[in-house]
């Protein structure tokens, strides 16, 4: 398709390309917030309309976009990729502007701070643009704990939005400050400034306002003023019931925030009652969420106003009610628990995400335990508080009963626990392979691009076919938990061949297999072996001076063991540590912390089959060695 559209383009006039590459950009917006594949998939065809003979401007503002792109899915490090090829294309203010946001979001804020320093000095920035840039090197500052500087900057950005009229920019800069201050615990100064946030943000959308309001709410609520809270939150309920239902549904999903939704903030002024020990006037609120939960099917509010429902009946002493609310709240975790696991399912590419909701079915099911136990104990003690007043010959039978009806419960608790924990096992096994892939994917599709930047199609082209067979495979794979040796073997074989076609200029590489050992009767966690490899190259020979050695070994120990040695002569673990960045030096790597988990898991499930150890290879430090150790079944 590439290939077709780019002998289109041959035969056009400039302006015509020109033309079509901004309808491809146009395309790649559309669909920038609902479909991630068909975006990327309008920048590559932005990028071939350009021919062999793009212009380098146009070129940069597709790769910006492409940052873009990469950024509003809050995968950073690809956005910044993309910002800085675009800036080695063609250097403009808004890309630079643009990474430096990137920066901040990643935790990178030294490098932010350096990027935008030199755009002070420019004359020609628009005041949109001066405002945007002192706004992001507030945050930079604020990211590196220097509040002074962080407000100066801010104060800076507010002169020229009230000089030029930028009212948007002014709420937000001073809700800005009044975070940086609050982080100080200077509460004073940031009660003021929340205030002139509040003030301003009466000027923009009502629905920028309700933002605005349910933030200087969080901020009472961590003060303990619950009055001036619950009056802020009644005021947002209001305008959020008088907005369109559009504008009401843009305040879904923030990515900076919870949701904010008339359930929300029922739940909220329903807290914050409670906070006082005023529940009968809590009650109504929690009632009024669990209903508009409902109503929109926002099934985590829901369980939650319930569960906290279920506990304002219990300190108000109505246990019936207390535990007919509690029977809710327990259906209600169970359909959550069902439906996060088919999300999860169908989100494989959004690994953060995926990572976030299965911690939050595990929150599920320690706080439905913990509950559980509560109201097994709160029971009991009612039986025997009402035992008591009966005649003493019922005292010996209630006992009995009640140790009997002890043991059943103890009984079945148990087995549901085991059958829980070989189900928290299985979701979690899922949950970890599907982060095995997106990462890998987006870097492949980045040397795709890079490939179509440079016009080089047939590399392109042989690139996608046999990163294409390597991917089908790995899917084909994807729901197994264990496949045969050699399936894993031909995958590591391509992988290793795609990583090569790559780097040719940094390693060799050598595949040994031992003729004796019977690899199809081994069987291996599909994706198991290959971020090490992708470390081997990446970490380790990748910042090598000189050209590198991979080499994978397969040697037979025993009949039922088999060991598999991945070694690299590059430059080692602690040398490559110290090239990391701070946010990297507090961040492991995933791929790492993703086999650690799976090892765990499946030696807890197939009892100690598998085993990885990682050594210097040599006594200097340089180079890595991995040996990992397979058991038949």
């Amino acid at each position: 398709m590439l290939l077709f559209t780019g002998a289109l383009a041959y035969g056009q006039t400039r302006g015509e390309r020109l033309s079509r590459h901004q309808s491809y950009l146009d395309s790649a917006s559309f669909y920038k917030a609902t479909d991630i594949e068909k975006s990327i998939d309008f920048i590559a065809h932005s990028i071939s309309e350009l021919g062999d003979s793009g212009n380098k401007r146009e070129l940069a503002l597709s790769l910006s976009f492409l940052g873009e792109i990469y950024q509003y899915y809050q995968q950073y490090d690809l956005a910044i990729t993309n910002y800085r090829e675009s800036l080695e294309t063609n250097k403009t203010s808004k890309t630079t502007l643009l990474l430096g946001e990137a920066l901040v979001l990643n935790g990178e804020y030294n490098e932010a701070e350096t990027i935008l320093r030199p755009l002070l000095k420019i004359n020609g920035l628009i005041p949109y643009q001066k405002t945007t840039l002192y706004e992001h090197l507030g945050d930079a500052y604020r990211g590196l704990g220097d509040i002074e500087k962080s407000v100066a900057f801010y104060q800076e950005g507010i002169k020229i939005a009230n000089q030029n009229q930028i009212t948007p920019k002014l709420a937000d800069l001073n809700s800005k400050i009044a975070d940086a201050y609050a982080e100080d615990d200077k509460l004073i100064e940031a009660d003021a400034f929340y205030d002139s946030s509040l003030e301003l943000s009466k000027q923009l959308p009502p629905e920028r306002a309700v933002q605005e309001k349910d933030k200087v709410a969080d901020f009472y609520n961590q003060k303990n003023e619950y009055g001036a809270e619950i009056q802020l939150r009644k005021e947002s309920l209001g305008e959020l019931n008088s907005l369109p239902r559009k504008k009401a549904a843009r305040l879904v999903g923030l990515t900076n925030a919870d949701s904010i939704t008339s359930q929300r903030i029922n739940y909220k002024i329903a807290n914050a009652y409670i906070a006082q020990d005023k529940y009968d006037e809590a009650i109504p609120y929690l009632q009024e969420s669990i209903e508009q939960a409902a109503v929109d099917d926002d099934i985590v509010v829901r369980k939650d106003a319930t569960r906290k429902l279920s506990e304002v009946f219990e300190y108000k002493g109505e246990y019936t009610k207390a535990f007919e609310t509690y029977r809710n709240y327990v259906a209600l975790v169970d359909t959550l628990y069902s439906r996060k696991e088919q999300e999860i399912s169908r989100a494989a590419r959004f690994n953060r995400e995926i990572a976030a909701k299965q911690s939050r079915i595990t929150g599920l099911e320690q706080e439905r335990e913990l509950s559980q136990s509560k109201f097994d104990l709160a029971k009991t003690e009612k039986q025997l508080v009402e035992e008591t007043n009966k005649r003493q010959k019922w005292v010996i039978y209630s006992l009995l009963l009640g140790i009997l009806l002890l043991g059943l419960a103890t009984f079945f608790f148990y087995r549901s626990n085991q059958q829980q924990k070989l189900a928290n096992h299985l979701l979690a096994l899922k949950s970890l392979r599907s982060q095995m892939n997106p990462h890998f994917i987006f870097n492949a599709l980045n040397s795709v691009n890079n490939y179509i930047a440079k016009s080089d199609e047939r590399s392109a082209n042989r690139y996608l076919s046999e990163f294409s067979t390597l991917m089908r495979s790995v899917l084909e794979n994807s729901e197994e938990d264990f496949i045969p040796l050699s399936k894993e073997l031909e995958l590591l074989q391509l992988y290793v061949k795609l990583e090569h076609s790559r780097f040719p200029e940094k390693f060799d590489y050598e595949i040994k297999i031992d003729g004796s050992a019977d690899i199809e009767s081994f069987q291996i966690p599909p994706m198991l072996l290959q971020p090490y490899i992708e470390n081997a190259i990446w970490h380790g020979l990748r910042y090598k001076k000189e050209k590198g050695q991979l080499n994978i070994a397969l040697e037979k120990v025993g009949s039922d063991k088999i060991l598999v040695t991945i070694s690299d002569n590059g430059i080692g673990r602690q040398k490559s540590a110290e090239l990391k960045t701070l946010n990297q030096r507090k961040q492991k790597s995933k791929g790492m912390g993703n086999i650690k988990k799976r090892i765990a898991i499946l030696n807890d499930m197939y009892k100690n089959k598998l085993d990885v150890k990682i050594s210097d290879l040599n006594a200097d430090g340089s180079g890595t060695c991995v040996v990992f150790t397979l058991r038949k079944s």
